[in-house]
């Protein structure tokens, strides 16, 4: 039933796309950029996660006729009334106040057609909180203006992006306000959970291509996921008010297969996950399990002010392993 649905709802959503494209011209919106906004677009930016598909989708087939019957049938309301019942054309008012069947109508009416945008709209709601098992956590840390970003399960630790200055941004052929220092990179086709939060004020941590955004609350920890189904890059920035300089904080998410990613956290100083488990795997007793687990405990906890590629995992759990005992 869920997949039927789904095909019947690509189906639909395929033939209001093609009815748009035919009516506003289709190169244009065959021109739509990924991860990025297009000059001249109208329409949404492309989706590359089954949220924003979605999001769309609730968007183009639900919400937008709705809009759009309301607006016609209120305006073509109007023009009757202003029309049919000016002075002119009733030089004497009419007696009666009310009508018992049109107020029944237009109390009764609304409710069911909020009904069934609830609906659609809580099954919507419900998928961006149903998030399945994932594959790599990331913690994104909003600061006054920049972000900070950490990988907890591949032991790399907190490094700062931010934005890109205008002449590095126009030799690269970035976009300016866009293009970021030290962008965040996900595997494609893996669930990426992304736990938000804020170090001063309140920010927020969107990307539209993925159709997410959450608030980054300073003392709040907020999750949200996504699961990016092309590589690529995208872009997003802070969606909340932060101060003089809110509009300089933005986000670049580069999502690459998986051995590009193994070799991107490698090249931080991280693990990927066999290499992470396997100390645990190889411990002979519980007491070197012990023993191992306070090894590796403080290079999880670098602090953020150190470079994570200074200095590799082994040399950072040597000195820790002699102070074991004495905590003992």
């Amino acid at each position: 039933m869920k997949s039927s649905f789904h095909g019947l709802r690509t189906r639909a959503a395929g033939a209001f796309a093609g009815a748009g494209a035919a009516f506003w011209s289709a190169t244009a919106w065959a021109a739509d950029k990924y991860g990025q906004p297009t000059d001249g677009a109208i329409g949404m930016q492309p989706g590359v996660t089954p949220l924003r598909e979605d999001a769309i989708w609730f968007h183009n087939v639900i919400l937008m006729p709705i809009i759009t019957f309301i607006v016609v049938f209120v305006a073509g309301l109007l023009a009757w009334v202003v029309i049919r019942y000016n002075k002119k054309s009733n030089p004497v008012p009419a007696k009666w106040s009310h009508n018992t069947l049109v107020e029944i109508v237009w109390t009764v009416a609304p409710v069911m057609i909020l009904m069934v945008i609830a609906v659609f709209s809580f099954r919507l709601l419900f998928a961006y909180n149903d998030m399945p098992k994932p594959d790599v956590t990331i913690k994104a840390t909003g600061y006054q203006w920049y972000w900070g970003f950490e990988y907890p399960d591949q032991k790399i630790g907190e490094y700062v992006s931010n934005i890109l200055p205008e002449d590095k941004a126009q030799a690269a052929g970035v976009p300016y306000k866009l293009a970021v220092t030290e962008p965040l990179y996900a595997p494609v086709n893996k669930v990426v959970r992304v736990q938000v939060t804020g170090a001063d004020v309140i920010h927020a941590f969107a990307i539209p291509a993925f159709g997410i955004i959450t608030d980054a609350v300073p003392g709040r920890l907020n999750e949200t996921w996504f699961k990016a189904d092309r590589e690529g890059i995208y872009y997003g920035n802070c969606r909340e008010l932060c101060g003089v300089n809110h509009a300089f904080m933005p986000l670049e998410v580069h999502v690459v297969s998986q051995a590009a990613f193994d070799a991107w956290v490698a090249k931080k100083g991280g693990h990927t996950g066999p290499a992470a488990a396997a100390p645990a795997a190889a411990a002979p007793s519980a007491a070197a399990a012990g023993q191992t687990a306070a090894a590796i405990a403080p290079a999880a906890a670098t602090p953020a002010a150190v470079a994570p590629a200074a200095a590799p995992a082994p040399a950072a759990a040597t000195p820790a392993a002699p102070k074991a005992p004495a905590a003992k």
